[in-house]
């Protein structure tokens, strides 16, 4: 998944466009998700994914199966949230529009809870905008022009270099963890429950050899080559301006604002 992600960064429609203005347009979208209301949150994720699957090209299947992941650690988190429990002594205290169906279990009183289920859904209207942000950014920008924009707003060369570093081991990694993993199944290391724990085990402790070898390869060939100031990574110059997307994108925000400003006053006139 992360291999696909990072060629399609590298042959989506929206490749052409400065990488600066994508994540500007990107980042403001961000800001006004995590200060919204839901529906502004869920059209700012229909907005953006229109983007990434329209404008940019990116097959809806691989945005869904990233969607998808996102929206199942939402799923294992949404029960406790939407489950709320007391004494049978203090059920009193609950009120009677939070409560809709409830069950007494010895001397607890376990009830799904209307608010809680409120804040779950809040959540996920704020994760899937928040989300569709940062995939866009992820699908629409390679990492080399997203280093360059990190230095050139002043990030310090040595957390540049360490997300450089970061970012390619974890090629390194997937790699060797797939080559490891066909050559055990292939042996039948995974033919029974405690064989393919064993296996895994295995599977771990050669990962992190190898990782290690290869970080030290990695050192020997820059120590080798002379490398003693910092990283410098090639990034095109030939980028194109579009005025229709420009004026969508500024269109879009200041509709989205305004549509949380009138959220917002309505509130104030109710109070």
């Amino acid at each position: 998944m992360k291999i696909q992600i990072d060629t399609l960064a590298y042959t989506n429609r929206l490749r052409w466009l400065p990488p600066g203005q994508k994540v500007l347009f990107a980042t403001t979208l961000l800001i006004i998700s995590t200060l919204a209301h839901p529906l502004v949150q869920l059209l700012i994720a229909a907005w953006i994914s229109v983007w990434i699957v329209l404008y940019a090209g990116i097959p809806i299947k691989t945005y869904l199966k990233l969607v998808y992941i996102a929206a199942l650690f939402w799923l294992t988190s949404f029960p406790a949230l939407a489950i709320s429990g007391v004494e049978v002594s203090h059920i009193h205290i609950i009120p009677q529009s939070d409560s809709i169906f409830g069950l007494t279990f010895g001397s607890y009183y376990l009830y799904i809870s209307h608010q809680g289920i409120e804040q779950g859904l809040t959540i996920l209207s704020r994760s899937l905008a928040s989300l569709s942000c940062l995939y866009f950014i992820m699908l629409t920008v390679p990492f080399t022009e997203l280093l360059h924009i990190l230095r050139r707003i002043g990030v310090p060369v040595l957390v540049t270099e360490l997300l450089l570093l970061m970012y390619r081991f974890i090629f390194v990694l997937l790699n060797t963890a797939t080559e490891l993993w066909i050559a055990q199944h292939a042996r039948g290391g995974y033919r029974t429950f405690s064989v393919g724990m064993k296996s895994l085990a295995l599977l771990i402790g050669q990962l992190l050899n190898r990782t290690i070898e290869n970080y030290r390869q990695v050192s020997l060939s820059l120590a080798a080559r002379g490398f003693s100031e910092e990283l410098r990574v090639w990034h095109p110059h030939r980028y194109h301006q579009s005025k229709r997307l420009f004026t969508e994108a500024i269109f879009g925000c200041a509709l989205l604002i305004s549509l949380e400003w009138g959220h917002y006053a309505g509130m104030v006139t109710r109070i």
